[in-house]
Formats: structure tokens, C-alpha cells, sequence
């Protein structure tokens, strides 16, 4: 799919850039964003996975605020932002999930701490079920983990797939994506109001067909059925917090999900909404680094 985001072009202006490299794992080419402490010592290491329709850039504010305790690793999921997409077949959460195991693989990088928002948690918990994180604590926020309900449930997958099979619908949708007064209603649509250098990163991004074309490929193959089935399996301490605005995820899914996994705890912040670490990053971070601290005391 042409129309992809050129680091050549976005680069110099995409936040932290000084932190991005490409590693090449998988079988694509992967943009991540890595930060390491300056201060001596051993530090617990942070996986952070963005949610559908997202990149690095949702974790412009939140990560400088942690970068002090912890080393920070931050990629583009595939076919989002200036991430190579996976073939069709492996955009499935399994498939994903493979792909960033193999990602953090390359990279030496085994986290202490992994926080996933909305579909970035279904993929954080899909890796823990796979991977051997004995002892790794799990932050989801905001956790996209339920299928839709009733029809909608129904139409979700097949309506992405017929989406993302038309060439034409990624670019009529990147069309309407430049639109930043179009991309501010999308965002307050889920409950959060973020500033206006916020909206226009998400307009930069809405505005590439090859983006549009990586969300739908993920939205066209997302089944949390199985991992519904599986999370009883689940052997790392889970914490899920929610946020009382958000109109994505409503809150009472993260309670239902909480007591459907053992061990797992769940906390309410209020007045925040779907995209709460971009809102306030001052009021999630300091959750995060009790998480760390948690982490870096086992």
C-alpha cells in the first residue's frame, strides 16, 4: 500500500525523535522509540504498546516523566505509524503479538513492566500467555478486552475486512483524516480532549492511506475469543485502570474483566477519558511508577 509515512519527511518534527531508531525484526522494519536512564545503576525496563489507530506519539508526554526510573521502549505496531504491516494473514492479535515477541527478542529486551492502552492491552496480555514473564507486572489502561455486543459484535470484523480488501477506502478515509476539526470530534468522541499539537499528530497520522490501511488490517482480524478463553491461564499480576469519561471502553468493562482474572485489581481515575495519558500524563504516570518501583523491589 503507497502512501505510507516517510521518516524522511515526519522525522524531524515526530516527538522524541532523537529516541527513534528502526530495527529490523520479523520480518519488518520497526520503528521504535528506546530510552535509557542517565543516573548509574540498574533500572526495570518498560514495554508501552499504543492502541489501534495510534503510534509512538501517544506517549509523548508520559514518557519523559518516566524516563528517570525506568528503560522505555516504545514501537509502532505493524502498518501504524512508520511500522512496516505484516502480511494479512498475521495481523490477527496472535500473529501481532508473535511478531513483537520476536521484536523484543532482537532487541535483548525483556520488561519488568509492560503498560498497553485499549487494544495495546489485549496484545500485552495475548504476549504474557506466551512468553516466559514469570514475575512481569501487567499495566492495562483503558483495556480494550471485550468484543463488541449483539450485532455490532457481529458486523466488527466482516465490515474491516470488506474495508480493508477496497484500495479506494484508505485513501477517501486519509482524505477525511486531514480534516483536524473531523480528527477533534473523532478524539472527543471517546470521551478526551487533548491539546492541539495532539490533534494534529493524530491528523498527520489519519492522513496517510498506508496508516488507514494498517488500522483496518488489525480491525478486519481482531478476535479477543480466544483470548477470553485463556486469560484464566493468566500468571502475571495484572492491574487495570480505567478512566470514568471514557466512551471507547466504559469503565465497567475493566471491573467485569478484573474479576474474571485471577488476581487481577482494578482502579477508576476520574474525570479523564479514553486517552487519559495524554490528558494528564501527571496523573497516570505516578501510577506507572509504582508499578516500577513494585517491579524494581522483587
Amino acid at each position: 500500500m503507497s502512501g505510507r509515512l516517510l521518516w524522511a519527511h515526519e522525522g524531524p518534527t515526530w516527538p522524541l525523535h532523537a529516541h527513534s531508531r528502526f530495527v529490523a525484526a520479523a520480518g519488518l522494519q520497526w520503528h521504535v522509540q528506546h530510552l535509557t536512564p542517565q543516573a548509574p545503576g540498574a533500572k526495570p525496563k518498560l514495554l508501552l504498546l499504543h492502541g489501534t489507530g495510534a503510534s509512538t506519539h501517544t506517549w509523548r508526554c508520559l514518557l519523559p516523566l518516566l524516563a528517570p526510573h525506568a528503560e522505555l521502549l516504545a514501537p509502532d505496531l505493524p502498518g501504524h505509524g512508520f511500522t512496516d504491516p505484516l502480511p494479512d494473514a498475521r495481523c490477527s492479535l496472535p500473529g501481532m503479538a508473535s511478531a513483537l515477541l520476536l521484536l523484543m527478542q532482537e532487541m535483548q529486551f525483556q520488561p519488568n513492566v509492560v503498560l498497553g492502552h485499549s487494544a495495546g492491552a489485549a496484545l500485552m496480555l495475548q504476549m504474557a500467555l506466551a512468553a516466559p514473564w514469570q514475575g512481569c507486572r501487567l499495566m492495562g489502561l483503558n483495556s480494550a478486552l471485550l468484543p463488541f455486543d449483539g450485532l455490532a459484535g457481529l458486523a466488527y470484523a466482516p465490515l474491516a475486512r470488506l474495508l480493508a480488501g477496497n484500495p479506494l477506502v484508505p485513501r477517501l478515509a486519509a482524505w477525511r483524516g486531514r480534516n483536524e476539526a473531523a480528527v477533534r470530534r473523532l478524539i472527543a468522541g471517546t470521551g478526551s480532549h487533548i491539546d492541539d499539537a495532539g490533534v494534529a499528530l493524530y491528523a498527520r497520522l489519519m492522513g496517510s492511506p498506508g496508516h488507514v490501511a494498517g488500522v483496518l488490517a488489525m480491525m478486519a482480524r481482531w478476535d479477543l475469543q480466544p483470548l477470553q478463553r485463556d486469560l484464566p491461564a493468566l500468571r502475571c499480576p495484572l492491574w487495570l485502570v480505567a478512566t470514568s469519561n471514557d466512551r471507547a471502553v466504559p469503565p465497567a468493562q475493566t471491573q467485569r474483566m478484573a474479576q474474571r482474572i485471577p488476581g487481577a485489581r482494578a482502579t477508576l481515575l476520574t474525570g479523564l477519558g479514553h486517552l487519559a495519558h495524554e490528558e494528564a500524563p501527571e496523573r497516570v504516570a505516578p501510577l506507572v511508577l509504582q508499578e516500577l518501583a513494585s517491579a524494581a523491589a522483587s
